[in-house]
């Protein structure tokens, strides 16, 4: 069984855009990435995977449905212990929750702004079982 990231380490990111086909060509052509697609029921977001890779290392998604109030730009995910905690201390220190928590397959996350309006997101993996 895999080990599960650690909190505080980036477990994943990815791109949020209106036209995530042209921006997945984009990255194709500029740094080699090999898209597969990720099936969001009736559309599909990218896996990109790098040259020579056999696992996706991030990924360029819609924005469309849950993900419509996504800000359109890289956007880590922050191993946290509790997304609802993290966030509700985000915002009694000045920050915002832009969008959830909600379920992502395999954990929960939100979207979240700092008080400088950085933005990312926190990362729960789902508990072993």
């Amino acid at each position: 069984m895999p080990t599960p990231p650690r909190t505080g380490t980036i477990a994943w990111t990815d791109l949020t855009v209106e036209d995530a086909a042209g921006v997945r060509d984009f990255y194709k052509e500029v740094v080699g990435w090999r898209a597969e697609p990720v099936s969001m029921g009736d559309y599909d977001d990218f896996g990109m995977v790098p040259p020579g890779g056999d696992a996706a290392v991030a990924g360029v998604c819609h924005a469309r449905g849950a993900n419509a109030d996504i800000p359109p730009q890289w956007l880590i995910y922050v191993v946290v212990e509790s997304v609802e905690r993290s966030a509700a201390r985000c915002a009694e220190l000045g920050g915002e929750v832009v969008a959830g928590p909600r379920t992502l397959g395999g954990g929960r996350f939100a979207v979240v702004r700092d008080p400088a309006g950085a933005v990312l997101a926190i990362y729960e993996p789902e508990a072993e079982r």
